[in-house]
């Protein structure tokens, strides 16, 4: 990320880089293409150790922020991950991990610190499959049964919902969201794997069918985990803007070096009029993704009050131009760039499912009309 970074941040972002130079480079991705999880369970563990997941967690329980600015600390993580194209739900664990840390720490104490120490995988159970597939729609029901609560629904894409051992699910209690923490063994929970495009990630749909845990399972309160759920959400929102900011770098970075090593008629591609114009409309779409993801992460962390609309513009603008910018990045590199043997398309696969995730520009256009709206009306 454009940022200037402190010495705290520097130092994590590099060794992060190394780790993932190291334990998932390219041919490492493709290697696993075909792995049920995606990822080696001590991967996973070794990044939890660097701090992966727990920059969101307060300092008594054991997390902390690198720079007072902790969902900034975790982009410039979910920006490696996307330069990376590298495996692992790290936004969906790392929502589930502030949202613990919020939470009673005698109830989930003990799970949080195995999130954070990688040797527990847990992630959130937002979305639901058509037709009610639209951001902000919860049909799963969570209803109150003398000492249990009882979840009855079907949440899906669940990433890394197979490889989890616990879902944080979020569910409707009447006219409020209830939040509840389901081992993934529990009786009436049933997973299927998903198909995807992206090689480095897997998903789920997992199904509850009368599925009864006991009252301290549920995350904060019956019926009042709206505002929570939608704190989550600006994490998921932020990282994964970071993230897709991430491979659209990685892609460009990747396709200029290639067009001043290729020639043609004895001069490098980048030296052609046609192209030059082409690589400027990039770099401003490049530029102005750097730009409002990482405006709207400083804005969460300040508590400003426009940030959920800058976290809608950023998501609606990067899901835009981040999938045309590296489809002009595989066109360019030519024949080549359409072979599976080429890096290029593990960054288009990145950037077109983290489109779709957390909600489509459409839908977020829509959200920042909204607010607009609502604004107008208190005016």
């Amino acid at each position: 990320m454009l940022l200037d970074l402190t010495p705290d941040q520097a130092l994590f972002r590099d060794a992060t880089v190394r780790f993932l130079g190291d334990q998932a480079p390219p041919g490492e991705v493709r290697r696993l293409r075909g792995d049920p999880a995606g990822f080696r369970a001590e991967y996973w563990r070794r990044g939890a150790e660097l701090g992966w997941v727990s920059l969101l967690v307060p300092e008594p329980l054991g997390g902390g922020s690198l720079s007072g600015r902790p969902l900034v600390d975790a982009c410039a993580l979910a920006y490696e991950f996307g330069r990376h194209a590298a495996p692992g739900p790290l936004v969906a664990a790392n929502a589930v991990a502030a949202a613990l840390g919020a939470a009673d720490a005698d109830a989930h104490g003990p799970l949080l610190a195995d999130v954070m120490g990688g040797t527990a995988i847990a992630t959130w159970a937002y979305g639901e499959p058509s037709p009610g597939d639209r951001l902000g729609d919860v049909a799963l029901s969570v209803r109150v049964d003398g000492p249990d609560v009882v979840l009855d629904g079907v949440k899906r894409p669940v990433e890394s919902g197979a490889h989890s051992t616990s879902l944080l699910v979020t569910g409707r209690t009447g006219a409020g969201l209830t939040q509840v923490v389901v081992p993934t063994s529990a009786a009436g929970v049933s997973i299927e794997p998903l198909h995807t495009v992206d090689l480095t990630r897997r998903f789920a749909t997992v199904r509850f069918d009368d599925v009864r845990l006991p009252r301290d399972a549920v995350v904060g309160e019956v019926g009042d985990a709206d505002a929570q759920v939608e704190q989550q959400l600006w994490i998921a929102l932020a990282m994964a803007n970071a993230e897709a900011v991430g491979a659209m770098q990685a892609a460009f970075d990747m396709t200029v070096a290639w067009a001043f090593d290729r020639y043609s008629f004895g001069r490098p591609l980048a030296s052609y009029q046609a192209l030059k114009h082409r690589f400027a409309d990039m770099k401003s779409w490049l530029e102005a993704s750097h730009a409002v993801c990482e405006r709207a992460a400083e804005a969460v962390d300040a508590h400003d009050a426009d940030a959920a609309e800058l976290l809608s513009v950023a998501k609606a603008y990067i899901g835009q131009y981040g999938v045309e910018l590296v489809q002009d990045c595989v066109q360019l590199h030519g024949g080549i760039g359409v072979t599976f043997e080429h890096d290029v398309h593990l960054f288009l696969r990145r950037v077109t499912l983290d489109r779709a995730l957390w909600g489509t520009p459409a839908e977020h256009r829509q959200r920042i009309t909204a607010g607009l709206e609502r604004s107008e009306g208190a005016a």
